[in-house]
């Protein structure tokens, strides 16, 4: 499918569906920790990145189609969604001496905007393997963290 070829309604059902699985999953994880951003943050990311993208490739196809709309470029939306998805991370992190706190939860969330943006551009391979990455470093490295570092073993929120 080319970019500036317009999506049936199946098509958007199933990769807006997708972005919710992904962030659910995500979000699963984050709930069964006790941490903060769970399952109805990481699906909402997921969701709204996804629906943002799609609604821009819609307004290319369409701009496409009449020729008219000099420099139209798609990816720009997507390029302020990644800034305002890290804008709210940012959000979640907090200073306290020298301690940092949120910084796992703010790459989860900019990881589920980032899923839901490769479920909007229908890349599924992306963000099946974006997806399985997350959850072998999330929860593989806090094995390992939890079984070769015990005395300083500490899960970031």
């Amino acid at each position: 499918m080319g970019l500036g070829t317009e999506l049936g309604a199946g098509e958007i059902a199933v990769r807006m569906l997708l972005a919710v699985l992904c962030g659910a999953v995500l979000g699963f994880d984050r709930e069964a920790r006790g941490k903060a951003a769970g399952l109805r943050t990481q699906t909402l990311v997921a969701l709204s990145a996804a629906a943002t993208t799609l609604v821009a490739l819609q307004m290319y196809a369409d701009v496409a189609k009449t020729g008219h709309g000099g420099d139209v470029d798609p990816t720009r939306v997507i390029q302020g969604l990644a800034q305002a998805i890290g804008f709210i991370s940012a959000g979640v992190m907090f200073q306290k001496g020298v301690n940092v706190r949120g910084v796992t939860t703010a790459a989860v969330i900019w990881m589920a905007g980032a899923l839901g943006i490769a479920c909007g551009a229908g890349l599924y391979w992306v963000a099946g393997l974006g997806l399985g990455l997350s959850l072998l470093v999330s929860i593989g490295f806090t094995w390992l963290e939890r079984h070769l570092f015990p005395e300083g073993a500490r899960e970031e929120e």
